[in-house]
């Protein structure tokens, strides 16, 4: 498969790498769930869609070669044997960034200086007065992990990392994107079994 990434969706790839990052400096916030009935020990082959979810174009990216390396390690720690044809389990991942916005008060630097200087050192204004509004804005970053039952074509397991982005999260994209896979998959229950039930 060819590993290009075309003009129009290098934006695309750009905002996947930042939200691959999120969990490089600190813990992201890690949520995951699984099906009642699912026996991840049931199944001892995994592979990858056709395309994933962070491809663009119908072209695999270089931040979906990122997320291979990464998952294939984790799941071969778990016992799980990495085919190209008729795996037992499927792996698809995903990742967007999106803008929060928080507004934020701070005492303003005119309470006791400039004009109100008479004031200093004789007495307070009320709470709040006086105070500048600061708007922040900054990006938040998810990445999805999910684990299907390739025979059934059923999710099974879903791990979600989330965190704020920094512009260090984008100096070391392999170890980022890295970093939030081994993250998602300490919450990962599964083993793979000796014998696999699912094979077709």
């Amino acid at each position: 498969m060819m590993h290009l990434i075309s003009r129009a969706s290098a934006g695309c790839v750009l905002i996947v790498l930042l939200c691959a990052g999120c969990a490089t400096q600190r813990t992201a916030d890690i949520r995951v769930d699984m099906a009642p009935d699912a026996n991840l020990s049931s199944y001892s082959t995994f592979g990858f869609p056709e395309q994933t979810g962070t491809d663009r174009g119908g072209y695999s990216t270089i931040v979906t070669d990122y997320f291979k390396a990464a998952v294939k390690e984790q799941m071969e720690m778990r016992g799980y044997r990495y085919v190209d044809a008729n795996p037992s389990l499927l792996v698809n991942f995903y990742a967007n960034v999106r803008e929060r916005t928080e507004v934020r008060s701070r005492p303003g630097g005119s309470v006791g200086f400039g004009y109100y200087g008479y004031r200093y050192g004789l007495y307070d204004a009320w709470p709040m007065y006086g105070r500048d509004i600061d708007t922040v804005t900054y990006p938040i970053g998810t990445a999805n992990i999910d684990v299907v039952d390739a025979k059934k074509r059923q999710l099974i397991w879903e791990g979600v990392a989330e965190g704020r982005l920094t512009e260090q999260d984008m100096d070391n994209p392999r170890d980022a994107i890295a970093s939030a896979v081994a993250q998602l998959f300490a919450r990962f229950p599964g083993k793979a079994g000796s014998v696999d039930t699912t094979t077709r």
